[in-house]
C-alpha cells in the first residue's frame, strides 16, 4: 500500500470519527426531531390562507433554513461513513433521507408547489428514524405487505362468490342491492363491516328464510375469520420487525480470516506445547527404571 494511500485512508477515517461524534450524540437526535416538528408545524400554518399571505416571506425563510439543517444532517451523515461508504448506501434510512431532500433542489421539482409540499410531507416520516418504536411499526407493515396482498386475493375470491350467489338468488326480488355483479360486490362489501347487517338480514328473511344462513356464513367468514387472519399477518410481521431490529443492535462482528488464523495457530502451538512436555516426563521416567533395577542387584 503506496503512503498517499495509506494517508487517504487515516484522514478518511479521522473525518468519519469526527462525524460520527456528531451523529451519534444524543441532542443531535433530538434537534433533527424537533427540525422535523417545526416542518410539520409549517406545513398546517400554511394551509390558513390569511396567515400564510400575511407571513409568506418569514415561512419561506424558515423553510430554506429548515432544509439546510436537513441538508446539514445528510451531509454528517454520509461523512460518518467516509470510511465505510457502501455501508451508508445499504441503510434504507439513508437512501430515503437523500431523495426527499435533494429532490427539493431540482429545479423542475422545486418549482412545483404541490410536488414541493409533497415531498416536504415526506420529511415527516422521517421522524421514524429517530424513533425507535415507530421504525418497528413502519418496518412491520413493509414485511406485511407480501401476507396482506395474499390476504386481499382471498377476501376478493371471498367476495366474488358470495357476489355471485347473492345475484342468483336475489336479483329478482331484491335489484337494488343484487341486481348485477358490481351492485351485490358493492352491497357485501358494505356489510363486511358490519354496517346495515340487521336491515340486510330483515329483507332477506322476507325473500326466503335461508337468506340467514347466506348472511350467517359470509359474517362469519369476512367479518371474523379474515379479519383476524389480517391481525395474525400483521403480528408476525411485527415480531419479525423487533428481531430485525434487535440484531441491528446488537450486529455479530463478522469474523476475520486472519484473527480466525492467528487464533488457530495460537491453538496449535499450545496443544504441541502440552504434547513435548508429557514426552518430556515421560522420558524422565524411563531411564530411572534401570537404575532402581541395577539398586537391586547389589552386594
Amino acid at each position: 500500500m503506496s503512503l498517499y494511500t495509506k494517508a487517504a485512508r487515516d484522514r478518511r477515517g479521522e473525518l468519519a470519527r469526527r462525524a460520527r461524534l456528531w451523529t451519534e450524540a444524543e441532542w443531535f437526535s433530538a434537534a433533527a426531531v424537533c427540525a422535523i416538528a417545526v416542518n410539520a408545524t409549517l406545513l398546517g400554518v400554511e394551509t390558513y390562507a390569511g396567515f400564510a399571505d400575511r407571513w409568506e416571506a418569514h415561512l419561506k425563510l424558515l423553510e430554506h433554513v429548515l432544509l439546510g439543517l436537513f441538508t446539514v444532517e445528510i451531509l454528517l451523515r454520509a461523512a460518518s461513513h467516509a470510511d465505510r461508504p457502501g455501508a451508508f448506501f445499504r441503510n434504507p434510512w439513508n437512501l430515503f433521507d437523500m431523495v426527499v431532500v435533494g429532490c427539493a433542489f431540482l429545479p423542475f421539482l422545486s418549482e412545483n408547489t404541490t410536488v414541493l409540499r409533497l415531498l416536504r410531507m415526506a420529511r415527516v416520516v422521517r421522524t421514524a428514524r429517530f424513533l425507535p418504536q415507530l421504525r418497528i411499526i413502519l418496518t412491520a407493515i413493509g414485511k406485511s405487505v407480501p401476507g396482506a396482498v395474499s390476504f386481499l386475493l382471498v377476501g376478493a375470491l371471498l367476495l366474488y362468490m358470495y357476489a355471485m350467489l347473492g345475484w342468483a338468488c336475489f336479483a329478482a326480488d331484491d335489484p337494488e342491492h343484487y341486481g348485477s355483479l358490481g351492485r351485490a360486490a358493492l352491497t357485501l362489501f358494505v356489510l363486511m363491516t358490519l354496517d346495515g347487517l340487521g336491515d340486510a338480514v330483515h329483507a332477506g328473511l322476507q325473500i326466503s328464510p335461508w337468506s340467514i344462513v347466506y348472511y350467517a356464513s359470509y359474517v362469519l367468514l369476512s367479518s371474523f375469520l379474515m379479519v383476524n387472519l389480517l391481525i395474525g399477518v400483521v403480528i408476525d410481521s411485527l415480531e419479525q420487525a423487533r428481531a430485525l431490529d434487535a440484531r441491528r443492535k446488537s450486529p455479530r462482528p463478522p469474523a476475520d480470516p486472519a484473527v480466525a488464523s492467528a487464533r488457530e495457530l495460537r491453538e496449535r502451538i499450545a496443544a504441541a506445547r502440552e504434547g513435548l512436555d508429557d514426552l518430556e516426563r515421560l522420558l524422565t521416567l524411563v531411564p530411572a527404571q534401570p537404575e532402581k533395577a541395577d539398586a537391586q542387584q547389589g552386594p
